[in-house]
């Protein structure tokens, strides 16, 4: 079974869903920007990805910048408390097979919980 943090506002999130979808495989979506993730989830799906808060910033959203979350003193707590409160800071489509995780940049990466 696999799992999508999904937006289907973004076109990558939108492919990577396709791609997945063509494989005629058990998938749950989960719309974070309507289901945000706690900040117990974010840090499960972290280690998941093998990635650091920093890593799964959106640094080119406006929470980011008014958020001044480029700033190094931020910890990671921090961090993973600004994308549970402000869900579209997390990068996206991430996508969650067992033990392991991808970001979908680009959406073929999803491909890789299938081998």
């Amino acid at each position: 079974m696999l799992t999508i943090y999904h937006n289907p506002r973004c076109s990558k999130s939108r492919q990577a869903l396709e791609i997945l979808q063509q494989h005629s495989l058990d998938i749950t979506v989960v719309e974070y920007l309507k289901q945000p993730l706690s900040p117990a989830e974010l840090e499960a799906l972290l280690a998941k990805l093998g990635m650091t808060p920093r890593q799964l910033l959106r640094t080119g959203e406006q929470d980011y910048k008014d958020l001044q979350l480029s700033q190094t003193t931020k910890s990671d707590q921090q961090l993973i408390a600004a994308m549970s409160q402000y869900p579209k800071l997390m990068e996206r489509p991430i996508v969650v097979r067992g033990d392991k995780a991808v970001v979908g940049r680009p959406p073929e990466r999803v491909l890789e919980l299938l081998a």
